[in-house]
C-alpha cells in the first residue's frame, strides 16, 4: 500500500537503513563522484519509490537534500506534469556522477514535453554531464515515446555524428548509447543508424571509430536482425 505524505527525512532515513558499504565501494570504481553518497543499490531504491505517491513538492525537497540516492528518488517521485524548464535547467547542473544522470533523465525529463527541445539543446553544450543528459535523453526518447514520428527520432543523427568526436567517456558512452538505442527502434530507423554507424566506424578519431563499431557490432547482431523484422 502506498504512503500518501512521507516526509524527505523520511525517506533519507530508510535509504540510510539501507546503505551498503561494499557497494558504496564498487560504485567510486564505476566513477560515480560526489561526497553524499550512502551506497543504496538502485533495486532497493526502485523498489521503495514504489511505495510512495507521486509528489513534486516532495521531489523538489529531496533534490535540495543533495544526497546521491535521495537526488535519484526525487527523479523517481517527482510528478512529471508539474515539472518546468526553469527546474530541468537547475537540476541539470547539479548532475555531478553519470547515474544521477541517467536515473533522472530516463525516469522522468524524457517523459515531460520539453525532452526533445533539451535533448538538441543539451548536446551543443560543453559541460560533460549536461551534454551527457542530452544524448541520454534522445535514447529515452526512443524507448518511451511510443508515438514519435521516425523522423523526429531520426533528426538526432546528426547531432550524434557532430558530437562523436567528444573524447570524453561520459559523453562518449552516452552518444553511442542514443545512436543504438534509436536504431533498435524499428527497421527503418536501423537502417539509417547502420548508415551513421558506418561512417563512425571509418573515422580517423578512435573515439568515433569506438562509436561506430560498437553500435555496429549490436545492431547488425542475429538477435536485433531478427526482433526487427
Amino acid at each position: 500500500m502506498k504512503q500518501n505524505s512521507p516526509s524527505a527525512q523520511d525517506i533519507l532515513a530508510e535509504l540510510k537503513s539501507q546503505s551498503n558499504q561494499e557497494y558504496l565501494s564498487s560504485l567510486r570504481q564505476l566513477g560515480v563522484q560526489g561526497e553524499k553518497i550512502l551506497g543504496v543499490k538502485m533495486p532497493v531504491i526502485r523498489s521503495l519509490a514504489k511505495t510512495y505517491h507521486k509528489n513534486h513538492e516532495l521531489a523538489l525537497q529531496l533534490w535540495q537534500t543533495e544526497i546521491h540516492e535521495v537526488r535519484i528518488m526525487a527523479g523517481l517521485l517527482d510528478d512529471v506534469k508539474a515539472v518546468t524548464v526553469q527546474q530541468m535547467e537547475a537540476w541539470v547542473q547539479d548532475f555531478n556522477s553519470w547515474d544521477i544522470c541517467d536515473q533522472t533523465c530516463s525516469n522522468l525529463f524524457c517523459r515531460t514535453s520539453y525532452a526533445y527541445d533539451k535533448a538538441l539543446a543539451w548536446s551543443e553544450r560543453h559541460e560533460e554531464f549536461v551534454k551527457r543528459a542530452g544524448f541520454v535523453l534522445m535514447a529515452g526518447l526512443a524507448i518511451h515515446d511510443k508515438k514519435a514520428e521516425d523522423a523526429k527520432l531520426a533528426a538526432f543523427f546528426p547531432l550524434i555524428e557532430r558530437e562523436a568526436y567528444d573524447e570524453r567517456n561520459f559523453v562518449k558512452k552516452a552518444v553511442n548509447w542514443a545512436l543504438r538505442q534509436i536504431g533498435k527502434r524499428n527497421a527503418t530507423l536501423r537502417t539509417m543508424a547502420l548508415l551513421v554507424a558506418e561512417r563512425l566506424a571509418a573515422h580517423e578519431l578512435p573515439n568515433a571509430r569506438w562509436i561506430g563499431k560498437d553500435a555496429l557490432r549490436e545492431l547488425k547482431s542475429e538477435k536485433i536482425r531478427k526482433r526487427l523484422q
